[in-house]
């Protein structure tokens, strides 16, 4: 009886240790987990704004706390290379430009997906994702990203006053040109015939690049030689700034993404050429009053001979640091931030027609919201050019050289011959060719 009840005092001892063991196991990895801080650069976006939103969410589920962080656009790139080549861990996850993001995978900036997908593979819903947005990030064969937003372009053009004044939908640059023209002087300059980009960088380059493209020109040669010297480019910077000293906003040289799209919600301006998005937001009664009054139709052409269409394919992606101490965890968080039903309750927070979801592109929450030009957007994503913008390692710098010479032309200080020919000197010089 003795001996029966010291083994049982024991075994009751030795259970008390075992469990007071794992409760103390559990409390550690629950306390591990939940110690975890992730942060991540991110460009001032409504897909941000919504994340931003359902955030606790994630960190509920999780344990994990992820700081997102907005960075100006114009600067976002430049901050992300300087964290980079410090070798810095201040930053897990980087939101960007996948124009940028192609240069961050050369220079080994950012990791390869892949084992994280096939470990996850029902988390990360890459075939729900538009094919030309995600197969755009694959480098060297490996996945470096996960899309979060992503678009083409499109022309946007005022269905009442071309009805009003019998104008036909541009659908070459001709037409166009003639189009600004008959609204500018029928409205007596009320209305102006057009508004686009003017600010120097990616804000002005990202739609010229539609006119470069439009008018037979490209960015390089079979040779892999920069053809920013081509009659067709010289012919497409002409044009931009013509169209836009005779028919567009006076100030419009400081004209980015924001000030460009306000221009023509407010129903200042008859036509503008840009961002797909911007379709969801000129059909937002809360802050357009343009809304049911927009056409929607693809880039116009000045010639049949093009290269490659002017309709951008732009996916803006989700990239882990190399130099990240949680890349686990920020996978966590990658996965979730790009799956269908985080996309699907952003769509509830805040206009964003750049969700990559096919299945949340498909819902009736989608269609009722954006029916208005889904159909154009989605003519435009499926003609969309992979190479509307170039995918180097020196991107952001060929882009500020060649955003510089279509600012000056526009200012009228230089030809657009003189321009392009100087630009794209420098830009053979930059490549070491």
């Amino acid at each position: 009886m003795g001996r029966f009840a010291s083994k049982t005092v024991l075994r009751a001892l030795v259970g008390c240790i075992l469990s007071l063991a794992v409760v103390a196991l559990v409390g550690m990895t629950t306390a591990s987990a939940q110690a975890v801080t992730i942060r991540a650069m991110m460009e001032p976006h409504q897909s941000t704004d919504a994340l931003r939103a359902l955030l606790p969410e994630f960190e509920r589920e999780t344990g994990i706390r992820v700081i997102l962080e907005d960075t100006p656009y114009d600067t976002l790139t430049s901050k992300a290379l300087l964290n980079f080549t410090r070798r810095s861990s201040d930053y897990d996850i980087i939101m960007d430009d996948w124009v940028y993001g192609a240069g961050f995978a050369d220079a080994g900036y950012i990791v390869p997906l892949d084992e994280f997908i096939k470990a996850d593979a029902t988390h990360a819903e890459t075939h729900d994702f538009v094919p030309g947005y995600v197969n755009a990030m694959v480098r060297h064969g490996s996945q470096y990203g996960l899309p979060i937003y992503g678009e083409s372009t499109f022309l946007m053009y005022r269905k009442d006053l071309f009805e009003q004044y019998g104008i036909a939908v541009p659908t070459t640059m001709d037409e166009l040109m003639e189009a600004a023209r008959q609204v500018y002087e029928r409205s007596e300059g009320d209305v102006y015939g057009i508004t686009l980009r003017g600010r120097q960088g990616i804000h002005n380059v990202y739609v010229w690049a539609a006119f470069l493209w439009a008018f037979g020109g490209q960015w390089f040669d079979d040779q892999g030689r920069p053809a920013l010297d081509s009659p067709e480019a010289i012919a497409a910077t002409q044009f931009y700034a013509e169209i836009l000293r005779r028919y567009g906003p006076s100030g419009v040289a400081t004209y980015g993404w924001e000030e460009n799209r306000l221009q023509f919600q407010s129903g200042r301006a008859a036509m503008t050429i840009d961002a797909t998005v911007n379709g969801a937001l000129a059909e937002d009664p809360s802050q357009s009053s343009v809304v049911g009054k927009v056409g929607y139709a693809q880039v116009p052409l000045a010639t049949r001979a093009t290269i490659g269409s002017p309709n951008s394919l732009q996916v803006h992606g989700l990239f882990i640091s190399q130099f990240s101490r949680h890349k686990d965890e920020a996978w966590r968080f990658l996965s979730w931030a790009t799956n269908k039903m985080v996309q699907l309750k952003s769509l509830e927070l805040y206009p964003n027609a750049g969700v990559p979801s096919l299945s949340v592109m498909d819902s009736d929450t989608f269609q009722s919201r954006y029916g208005a030009f889904s159909d154009a957007m989605i003519d435009a994503i499926n003609n969309g050019n992979i190479d509307y913008l170039p995918h180097v390692t020196q991107s952001n710098q060929i882009i500020d050289l060649v955003g510089i010479a279509v600012s000056s032309v526009l200012a009228g200080s230089r030809s657009a011959e003189d321009a392009m020919r100087d630009a794209n000197r420098q830009i053979v010089e930059l490549m070491g060719l």
